[in-house]
């Protein structure tokens, strides 16, 4: 089945008859504060691919489709889609009594403005390269045309990895990162400190989606219960544990592995696990000498243990993941496993032979702020010395080190991050890192690999699963034999809450609706 069809499926169920009462906050009131790991370099969903960002703005902004607790395609600020029998357009209904934070009601005008300025700056704008363009016949209805048909356009257009937020008309020429925080969601902006906290208060105009009765993924039944929510930036591991103990934090964003079992213990505390949070990845610069040269990037691909990087990235809590896909997930695939952990000095002092590697500077781009990535970048550093390389350590706060990481030529060499949200999503998700107009790994002279591009393409416009499945399999074959990307392994994550928090369930995003203080 189509995922347009999916979606329109789902819409068409849940707003069926005999169904559970809608979600009602059994108590309302309260400042809830959230320890987070990592500084906001903006609030600008359509310009930050950062899980920081992610983590506050999805709380703000809403879009037309989005995700359910599964990660199926469901509807948001839609009310209704339509696909043409010919799959080359789609219509959205709004849905009515939707007001943005400042009043304004929303209209199909601001979808237009919206998408306009998403595909101008959008990180994942290529998400539109199969369609021809959009319109607004009426004021609650917005069409999509399509060039070609594209079976997974309803996939990519849901996610909520840099989803296309709907803002208001006048916000439509903001530049990057400086999009204004107005959106329809149920939390709006009070304050922003950067580098210390954001705080969000209940939208008193908020319209929930009635076709739902609950919360679920980033869509659904939503509800703010407290009169405030605060993201506070607490880098320091030992600091989130030691505000959650004294309740100065209500929930964190990460408990560091030493100190879990002494939590277990403590009736005051709830500890959250999520398996599989996220890729622990190294990303290469094509572009930058010395590692222009795949024979550089292969020889460094050679020499690294995973084990020993991930071990000190996690304190012992990963798994060891050779792709860019889970094994329980559907889209797994097992091509170019033999470049994965080789731990073969002898063959990587031999390509840097080949490559006339003469001690030019490898940089490692990394920051303190995730202490899994900084850990890991040390590690790489000296299994890079030991064959020779002259590896050095690029130490910034995190959301520089993204803003360095998208251009070719500020001085790095590999970019340590985290793959968490996309891989949740799927392959599709996943895979746009290394597609263009962003690709991660900074193809030489801005030339995309007509390999990766291909199999890029495949995967998105290929009628089958089986058949989009095989593409992604090529793709991450590329990928890897090339170096352009070093995947580490699967870091777990362990989240906590106070006892008396009812309602925080783990996801890929903290979600502050419908949670609340039990007393």
């Amino acid at each position: 089945m189509r995922a347009a069809l999916v979606i329109a499926a789902i819409g068409v169920m849940t707003a069926g008859g005999a169904q559970a009462e809608a979600f009602k906050c059994p108590k309302v009131g309260g400042s809830f504060t959230f320890g987070q790991e990592a500084n906001v370099n903006s609030l600008d969903q359509m310009t930050s691919n950062t899980i920081s960002t992610r983590n506050i703005a999805m709380n703000m902004f809403e879009a037309l489709t989005t995700r359910d607790e599964n990660n199926n395609p469901i509807l948001d600020l839609a009310d209704r889609m339509a696909e043409a029998p010919d799959h080359l357009s789609y219509t959205f209904t709004l849905r009515p009594g939707v007001k943005f934070h400042n009043g304004k009601p929303l209209t199909s005008a601001d979808v237009v403005a919206s998408w306009d300025r998403y595909s101008k700056v959008g990180l994942d704008r290529q998400i539109f390269d199969a369609v021809a363009g959009w319109e607004a016949p009426d004021a609650m209805t917005f069409v999509v045309k399509m060039k070609t048909a594209q079976p997974t356009f309803i996939e990519k257009l849901s996610s909520f990895s840099i989803p296309v937020v709907i803002v208001p008309a006048e916000a439509k020429d903001d530049p990057p990162q400086q999009l204004r925080s107005i959106g329809t969601g149920p939390w709006q902006l009070a304050q922003s400190v950067p580098g210390s906290f954001v705080t969000l208060k209940r939208y008193d105009g908020y319209t929930p989606n009635t076709h739902f009765e609950q919360r679920t993924g980033f869509g659904g039944y939503k509800q703010a219960c407290f009169d405030q929510v605060t993201f506070r930036i607490v880098t320091e591991g030992g600091a989130r544990v030691a505000g959650l103990e004294t309740g100065e934090l209500n929930a964190v964003e990460d408990v560091p592995t030493k100190s879990v079992d002494r939590l277990k213990g403590n009736a005051n505390v709830k500890l959250l696990p999520l398996n599989n949070w996220w890729i622990q990845i190294g990303v290469g610069n094509a572009t930058q000498p010395p590692t222009d040269d795949v024979r550089v990037r292969q020889a460094i691909q050679a020499v690294l243990d995973m084990d020993e990087i991930m071990d000190a990235a996690t304190d012992g809590n990963y798994k060891l993941n050779y792709g860019f896909a889970y094994p329980n997930q559907p889209d797994y695939v097992t091509t170019g496993k033999d470049t994965y952990n080789q731990k073969n000095a002898d063959k990587a002092k031999k390509l840097l032979a080949e490559a006339g590697y003469k001690g030019q500077p490898v940089v490692l781009l990394t920051n303190k702020d995730y202490s899994s990535m900084y850990n890991a970048a040390l590690v790489v550093q000296e299994q890079l010395k030991a064959i020779g390389i002259n590896a050095e350590l690029k130490v910034v706060d995190w959301p520089t080190s993204v803003q360095m990481s998208q251009k070719s030529d500020s001085g790095w060499n590999i970019f340590f991050s985290g793959w968490g949200t996309q891989p949740a999503l799927g392959a599709l998700a996943t895979m746009a890192f290394l597609a263009p107009p962003g690709a991660q790994y900074r193809p030489k002279d801005d030339k995309d690999d007509p390999d990766v591009l291909a199999a890029w393409r495949d995967m998105s416009n290929l009628p089958t699963k089986d058949e989009r499945k095989a593409a992604f399999g090529r793709m991450q074959q590329v990928i890897l034999e090339r170096a352009y990307v070093f995947p580490f392994g699967s870091l777990t994550k362990v989240q906590a809450s106070r006892a008396n928090v009812a309602g925080f369930v783990p996801f890929r995003i903290p979600r502050m609706s419908n949670v609340y203080f039990t007393n």
